[in-house]
């Protein structure tokens, strides 16, 4: 019964690996900055925390259903870890569902601190532009999704995807890092003020960071007229990152004359994510569908948000 119950679980195991979705480290070449002592890398709660082997994984939509367009999901959680499940899968699966394909990021976190985060998405456009024909995609068609403080770090290669700190020296800096749009939900934009977030910003550059690095990594300060359009979506009720985060940032785009529409609502606390039973706030999916197709990022809809956030 013992040799019975082994080759079930090894049956198993091996069934999970063959179904698991593709996998592709970032930095085949080596990881740069990389500690001589590193943290483990664990993950409690459904969280992962200590990222050191940065990952994209791939979810496709169903099969004959994908439109070329390609989106990188950074999940949020403070730059201290990631929640993978809560926000990067049910985000995808919707987007899957309208034909996009998607791409989790596993990025590094304050175990490194800047530059590492902003090098693994910028790494993560580039990557994905330079195999566009592998992965199905258009390359002008790649934007980046990000909540919280994977919104920061969306708005930040939004904004800083020419910067020497986004360069490693591969060969692949010479691929356009620049996104073709942007999401960002409840995103960490201030770093400095009351509105700001002030473990992100401490996790990312540390307690006592010089004022030019606070401004650099503030993207509502670094907002030019070639920042991609960005849709935009915040609660009032959200005590964590509050929503002039979201203002700042739109009022910039403004100011730059760059197309962007933003989405306040009454109801729904920080991380409300695709979950249903927040009012008004449970459709913003159906109102970010609606501004994707306006730009031609993805046609009919194939599947209602409410039904997508519901199957997982």
């Amino acid at each position: 019964s013992r040799l019975l119950a082994a080759l079930l679980s090894l049956t198993a195991l091996v069934n999970a690996l063959a179904t698991a979705p593709p996998r592709s480290p970032l930095w085949p070449e080596g990881v740069p900055g990389t500690p001589l002592d590193p943290t483990p890398e664990y993950i409690q709660d459904e969280r992962i925390y200590s990222v050191q082997v940065p990952t994209l994984t791939v979810l496709a939509p169903p099969e004959g259903a994908a439109n070329g367009t390609a989106v990188i999901i950074c999940p949020g959680g403070g730059y201290g870890r990631l929640a993978v499940d809560v926000e990067g899968n049910p985000t995808a699966r919707w987007l899957n569902s309208h034909g996009a394909t998607c791409f989790i990021l596993k990025y590094r976190l304050k175990e490194f601190g800047h530059p590492a985060p902003l090098r693994d998405v910028l790494r993560a456009v580039r990557l994905v532009r330079s195999r566009a024909a592998e992965f199905g995609v258009d390359p002008q068609r790649i934007g980046v999704f990000g909540g919280s403080a994977g919104g920061h770090l969306a708005a930040t290669a939004g904004t800083l995807y020419d910067h020497a700190d986004g360069r490693t020296g591969h060969d692949l800096d010479a691929v356009s890092a620049r996104p073709d749009f942007l999401i960002l939900q409840y995103p960490v934009i201030q770093l400095d003020g009351p509105h700001a977030h002030r473990g992100s910003r401490t996790n990312l550059i540390g307690k006592t960071p010089p004022p030019e690095l606070v401004a650099l990594l503030s993207p509502d300060q670094q907002v030019t007229a070639n920042t991609p359009p960005t849709f935009l979506v915040h609660t009032a009720e959200d005590k964590a990152v509050p929503l002039e985060n979201s203002l700042a940032f739109f009022t910039a785009l403004r100011r730059a004359g760059v197309p962007a529409e933003l989405h306040l609502y009454e109801k729904g606390p920080h991380g409300f994510g695709m979950r249903q039973g927040h009012g008004p706030t449970s459709d913003w999916p159906q109102r970010c569908a609606e501004w994707m197709r306006s730009h031609g990022w993805i046609k009919s809809a194939s599947l209602r948000p409410a039904a997508a956030a519901r199957s997982h």
